[in-house]
């Protein structure tokens, strides 16, 4: 099945830069659409799960909507996803943001906050900027990374990041302020950054 073919559901759960990766989307011939709908979202061929926010207001609204457990079965039944920034945090186990948030549990981790200081130097907290993303464990070859170079630069902006249980998961790592954390997943059909690509695009 080719790409535009495909029938991608953009994730509407009240929380995320919906339209900027539409357009993304649209400038690359993927035949997406933005949808809270829990028909549209379960007979789509591929799922995006954007999002900029608080990680447990993320997850009561994909519950209100119904959307936890159709996202949960497709994925694991091995519909390709792709989460962006908080999307990416909503893949793992929980989130130490605010009380501890249960997520969708599809990549064993946590979502920890960045340190305000670190051996008497200051933070500065969100991360906002652009950065590096580095090859980790992982070849890029056979990945949505595969015609990028180690060292290019993509747009951040955080508190928190994932601390995956298993390194297996890694695609990418990034330096900010000398913590070094994973900016990027790929495992089977789930690929999610912590950065947002739509930007390098639009």
């Amino acid at each position: 099945m080719e790409i535009n073919s495909k029938k991608v559901a953009i994730i509407d759960y009240q929380l995320g830069n919906l339209f900027s990766v539409k357009q993304a989307c649209d400038m690359v011939g993927i035949n997406s659409k933005i949808t809270s709908d829990k028909e549209e979202v379960s007979k789509a061929d591929a799922l995006i799960l954007p999002g900029v926010g608080a990680f447990n207001k993320a997850m009561s609204n994909l519950k209100e909507l119904g959307l936890d457990k159709i996202i949960i079965e497709k994925v694991s039944n091995g519909t390709p996803i792709f989460g962006i920034c908080l999307g990416l945090q909503l893949l793992f186990s929980q989130s130490e943001e605010f009380d501890i948030g249960e997520g969708l549990n599809l990549i064993p981790g946590t979502i920890k906050q960045f340190p305000k200081k670190i051996e008497n130097k200051k933070i500065k907290v969100p991360h906002i900027s652009w950065n590096r993303i580095y090859k980790f464990k992982l070849s890029w070859n056979k990945t949505p990374l595969n015609k990028l170079e180690s060292s290019e630069f993509m747009y951040f902006i955080h508190s928190y990041y994932v601390k995956p249980d298993e390194d297996f998961s890694i695609l990418t790592m990034t330096n900010y302020e000398g913590i070094e954390f994973c900016s990027s997943i790929y495992y089977k059909n789930i690929f999610a950054t912590q950065f947002h690509p739509e930007k390098k695009i639009i």
